[in-house]
């Protein structure tokens, strides 16, 4: 009898123990990287054929492909999509790394380039594919962790974006310098695949795998077409792979001066974007040089039309733009001067804002919204816009925004202002402000709208964001290298993480409230009413938790929430934001994710 409680619990998708996967998972990844920290390639091979053979694994990265990932709907040249709970452990009973694996072609899908009339290539693999590929990411990664160079912010747990802007902010904010700043041409259409397996350097399975992922070919309108060049975006491991094909960068960069005068220069990469900063032009230009003789080795080379050089104070378009931001530095007087780090005076002030193409596209995203929906009610709008805002403020919440918020909220006071009156051609002006516009909290002009049940719906405004510096991640330390103490507190303090989730994390001390485990980068969480809506529970701080994604359906499935019928309201704030995206594919992973643009 016990016998089969326990296959049951091992087979039972819902019954899966989650919280032991995980540690089991972690804790061979740790020792991996501790080994590759060490230069024991033995242990590291060993290791790693060990996770590749876990039940463990292949049920986390199955579950990561049939649950997790926002592209977990759209089928590969199989035709399968998500997966129903009973259909996963026969997926995972299936899953082999060996060299007899047969590699499916990729289905072709065309993405568009956000504010570009051009689209992007995607390659989806088949369901089984997606799964391996989650296998060996997850026995891979933790060994190139612990070589990765550490100005390299793209597509790595515990990473991000705004680790790589203060990195720049870092390098220029004592003295003006200059800036390459560049982009790869088709990074991941280029990539010699050649290369990149001799980097690779993996035990035969893993190796033959990702050979044959890269050789696979993609199908696009039922024509087959080989793939001799780059690296399919679309696929799990992807990410990773350019990320390996890149390595070296920095450190051919860092070639060209003495080791005594290292910190002078400074590389800082995020995926296929990225700058080198030197106070001499005549060094940029070598560093130019180096880096494009370089790329030509891997089968890459520059982006003309994004590449330029710049100097951050001087010139007549001083500063630049990196992955949605404006970095440059103003000439001040004496009071509104930075200071050295003796306290001298230095003449100018370097800020980091929102760059003008990243607000002219914000404000065309909530015009846009605003004119899809005059039919709307106000509070159906209103849902509509509050996750665009929200998203938005969030991402450039470290850097200096205030002036921007409040620029964005009287352009978006414009269009509902507009909104209302073209709703109401025949009433007075005083009669739509009362309509539609109340005085809350000592604050005029709030644009609210009441649910069915009487609850009111208040559209966000940017301002209200908090304006908090972002920390940069430290040196070389990385998600592996078993610290969680460290990378709770960072989670806690992310910048582009709502304030009600920090609350949360902060009341929770960083770890899920019903499983226990601490919440890692790459981890996706929920919001839960601890009594659900449906018997009656309120939308209160007390009633809230924050669970893993996996932790939140099993509740959900005890107390009987999950089977609620969606109103149309629910159905509307449930969509996924048009989050900022900076040439990154789709890992915010709900936290912790980063998407292709």
């Amino acid at each position: 009898m016990s016998r089969n409680i326990s296959e049951r619990r091992m087979y039972d998708w819902k019954a899966t123990p989650w919280r032991k996967l995980e540690r089991v998972v972690f804790k061979l990844q740790k020792r991996i990287y501790r080994a590759a920290q060490e230069g024991n390639k033995r242990k590291v091979r060993r290791l790693q054929g060990l996770l590749t053979r876990s039940w463990s694994a292949k049920m986390i990265a199955v579950r990561q492909v049939t649950q997790q990932n926002q592209g977990k709907k759209t089928a590969g040249v199989d035709g399968v999509t998500a997966l129903k709970p009973s259909e996963r452990q026969p997926l995972v009973r299936q899953l082999r790394v060996t060299k007899e694996v047969k590699v499916k072609p990729t289905r072709r899908v065309w993405i568009p380039k956000p504010g570009r009339e051009e689209k992007r290539p995607l390659g989806i693999p088949t369901m089984y594919d997606r799964a391996l590929q989650g296998v060996v990411k997850i026995a891979i990664e933790p060994e190139w962790e612990a070589v990765f160079e550490p100005n390299s912010y793209g597509f790595r747990p515990g990473r991000g974006c705004h680790d790589a802007i203060e990195a720049i902010f870092n390098s220029i904010k004592q003295k003006p310098k200059w800036v390459l700043d560049a982009d790869i041409a088709k990074c991941f259409d280029k990539i010699d695949q050649s290369t990149l397996l001799r980097k690779l350097n993996n035990i035969s399975p893993i190796r033959k795998l990702i050979r044959g992922w890269l050789k696979a070919g993609v199908i696009d309108q039922n024509v087959f077409q080989h793939t001799t060049t780059g690296t399919p975006q679309g696929g799990v491991i992807s990410p990773l792979l350019a990320n390996i094909a890149l390595h070296g960068l920095e450190l051919e960069v860092m070639k060209l001066v003495p080791s005594s005068r290292k910190k002078s220069l400074t590389v800082v990469r995020y995926a296929d974007d990225f700058v080198i900063i030197h106070e001499d032009r005549g060094m940029i230009e070598k560093a130019k040089e180096a880096v494009e003789k370089w790329l030509i080795g891997v089968g890459l080379e520059f982006k003309t039309e994004k590449t330029r050089i710049s100097h951050t104070l001087e010139g007549e378009e001083p500063g630049f733009d990196f992955l949605g931001f404006n970095i440059r530095q103003y000439k001040v007087g004496k009071y509104r001067s930075g200071k050295s780090t003796r306290g001298t005076t230095l003449g100018f002030k370097t800020l980091i804002k929102p760059s003008q193409k990243s607000i002219e596209k914000h404000k065309e995203k909530l015009r846009d919204v605003v004119e899809r929906h005059k039919a709307l009610p106000q509070e159906a709008l209103i849902a509509k816009l509050n996750p665009i805002i929200r998203g938005w403020s969030n991402y450039y919440k470290a850097v200096v925004s205030k002036k921007t918020y409040s620029d964005m909220d009287n352009f978006l006071w414009e269009q509902t202002w507009q909104w209302a009156c073209r709703r109401h051609p025949n009433k007075s002006h005083h009669w739509i402000v009362d309509k539609y516009w109340k005085t809350q909290e000592g604050r005029k002009w709030n644009f609210v709208g009441k649910l069915r049940d009487g609850i009111e719906i208040k559209l966000h405004r940017h301002s209200e964001t908090e304006i908090l510096r972002h920390v940069k991640v430290r040196g070389t330390v990385s998600a592996y290298d078993g610290n969680l103490v460290y990378w709770s507190k960072r989670l806690r303090k992310g910048p582009d993480t709502s304030t009600r989730v920090l609350k949360l994390l902060e009341r929770q001390k960083g770890k899920c409230e019903r499983c226990g485990l601490t919440f890692k980068d790459g981890d996706k969480w929920e919001v839960d009413h601890i009594l659900p809506t449906s018997q009656g529970g309120k939308d209160w701080y007390t009633n809230l938790q924050l669970l893993h994604d996996y932790c939140h359906d099993a509740k959900s499935a005890e107390d009987d929430s999950h089977g609620r019928r969606r109103t149309w309201l629910q159905d509307i704030e449930a969509e996924e934001p048009d989050e900022m995206k900076v040439s990154r594919p789709v890992l915010k992973t709900s936290r912790a994710g980063d998407s292709l643009a």
